[in-house]
Formats: C-alpha cells, sequence, structure tokens
C-alpha cells in the first residue's frame, strides 16, 4: 500500500472510531443509553456448574479473542522472521520482542531464569495487551442494546475490555502468584523459602512480626497487581463513556446546549482515546509483567 493509501486508511479509520465514540451522545440525550450498559455481563450460554455461574458472556469472547489473537500472531511472526528485517512489520515486531525480553525479562533475571520465564511473561504481556488493545476497538457484542439488520435483531457495537473487570486480572495475578510461589519452593525448598522472607540480622522475638508482615505483602501483591491494571483500563473506559455523552446527560441540558457540549466533549474524548490506545494500553502490560519478573527474581534470590 502507497504512503497515501496508509494516511487514508488510518483517517478513515479513525474517523470510524471517533463516531462510535461519539455515537452514544445522541442515545444519552433520547435516554436510551445508560453508560453501565458497558460494563453489564448478561449470560449468552447460561452454564452453572455445581453452583458456580459459568455461564459464556461477552467477557469470555473478548478473553478467547485475545488469547487468539495471540496465538495466532506470535505463530506466524515466528515463521515469517527473517536474520534482515525486510519489511516495516519485522522491524515494530523486532521492536516488542526488545522491550519483553531485554527490558522486561533480561534486565530483571539472571540468565537462567529468563531463559526459562521469557515465554511465560513474553506471552502474558501480548495476552495483556491484546486484551487491553481490543476493548477500544467497537464490536458488536453489546446484547443489552440491539440494533435491527434486516430484519433480525443483532448486538450492537461498544466498547468492552475483559481487563475492565475485576476478574481477569485477578485470575492473571493469581498465576503469577503461584508461579513465583512455587519457583521459590523449587530452588529453596519450603523451609528455605520461608526463612528468606526475614532479612539478615533479625532475631529473636522480631522475627514473628517480620514474618507476618512478608506473609500479609505477598497476599498483598494479589491486590496490587490485579487492582493496578483493573482500576487503570476501567477509568479509560469510564472517561471515554463520560466525555462521549454521560456529562450532556448529567447537566440535562436542551438540545442546542446539548449538541455544542456534545462536539466539545467528544473531541476530549477523541484525544482520551488516542492517549489510551498510545499509552496506557502498553503501559499496563509492560508494568504487570515488569513485577511478575520482579517476585520471580525475589523468590529465588539467595539474599532479602
Amino acid at each position: 500500500m502507497s504512503p497515501l493509501g496508509r494516511r487514508f486508511t488510518f483517517f478513515a479509520w479513525l474517523s470510524v472510531m471517533a463516531g462510535m465514540i461519539l455515537s452514544p451522545s445522541t442515545a444519552f440525550a433520547a435516554e436510551e443509553f445508560d453508560p453501565a450498559d458497558e460494563f453489564s455481563l448478561p449470560p449468552w450460554v447460561s452454564i452453572e456448574v455445581f453452583g458456580i455461574d459459568m455461564s459464556i458472556n461477552k467477557a469470555v469472547i473478548y478473553i478467547l479473542i485475545a488469547a487468539v489473537l495471540t496465538t495466532v500472531v506470535v505463530t506466524l511472526i515466528a515463521r515469517k522472521m527473517k536474520v534482515r528485517p525486510e519489511s516495516r512489520t519485522q522491524t515494530m515486531v523486532e521492536l516488542a520482542y526488545g522491550l519483553m525480553k531485554d527490558n522486561i525479562t533480561d534486565s530483571n533475571l539472571d540468565p537462567k531464569m529468563a531463559a526459562r520465564w521469557f515465554p511465560f511473561i513474553g506471552t502474558l504481556f501480548l495476552f495483556i495487551w491484546f486484551s487491553n488493545m481490543i476493548g477500544y476497538i467497537p464490536l458488536p457484542f453489546n446484547s443489552t442494546h440491539t440494533m435491527n439488520v434486516f430484519g433480525l435483531e443483532v448486538p450492537s457495537f461498544a466498547l468492552y475490555a475483559a481487563t475492565a473487570n475485576i476478574s481477569m486480572p485477578l485470575v492473571l495475578a493469581l498465576v503469577v502468584w503461584i508461579s513465583y510461589n512455587v519457583e521459590g519452593i523449587r530452588a529453596k525448598g519450603v523451609g528455605g523459602y520461608v526463612r528468606g522472607w526475614v532479612p539478615a540480622g533479625v532475631e529473636g522475638f522480631m522475627v514473628g512480626p517480620i514474618l507476618l508482615i512478608e506473609i500479609l505483602s505477598h497476599f498483598v501483591r494479589l491486590i496490587s497487581l490485579s487492582v493496578r491494571l483493573y482500576a487503570n483500563i476501567l477509568a479509560g473506559h469510564l472517561l471515554l463513556l463520560f466525555m462521549g455523552g454521560g456529562l450532556v446527560v448529567l447537566l440535562g441540558m436542551g438540545l442546542v446546549g446539548s449538541t455544542i457540549l456534545g462536539l466539545a466533549t467528544g473531541a476530549l474524548a477523541v484525544v482520551f482515546f488516542l492517549f489510551e490506545i498510545g499509552l496506557v494500553a502498553t503501559l499496563q502490560a509492560f508494568i504487570f509483567c515488569t513485577l511478575t519478573a520482579i517476585y520471580l527474581d525475589g523468590a529465588v534470590a539467595e539474599e532479602h
């Protein structure tokens, strides 16, 4: 594709995204749109196993899309890489690889640990990144509001991110928590691993309180890992919803005032949208995986 064609495609895509962001304003004004609908998860296929709700909803679909994208993209890239970059795509892939390998894994783990855990950290990074990014692409998965297509009622377009639901970040944090604790026990044994939580030189009655604090700190990591990712993505989506039409409803302005305010806040929504996809989505994946590498390194470190 020529440079002019690529620019045209980019601006066409940006226009569609802006339209999707600004489109709720009309629905808001007509009192047909509830911002909470983005985060509601009505079941598509109800499944209950031993009293546990295992229903398939749009969050499950988004997770599956992120998993498929991670698998397919990594597989295709691995097959098409050349010794010398022959395209801009390979150059971008190598930059991403350097970020995952050099900046996240190698800078926080020794060579042996880095070689063992890079596939896990790299996969985790890409999965979170894809989950964040597809959350800013309007997809027809909003079953709360439908649209008529050739006589059929189908889900309407909406923004949603699986990482904006605390369940997914919490599960990822739990996987990381189990992984680094198992690695520490494997390297040092249960006794040696637990003793490593107490700094050298601490003796006597202070061992108990320090050990208790360390145990609590390990459980707090579950919260810090999951809530950081969840809160940042949720806040970004709430800002887009708020600027895309929520403010119009809150102020209860007339048609003219709503139109003017909608255009003003809509422009801000586009700015927030570009900021989220350009920085926040990647930054949160980077922070999550960097902390994962740090926790793995701390689990096997000889000194506290």
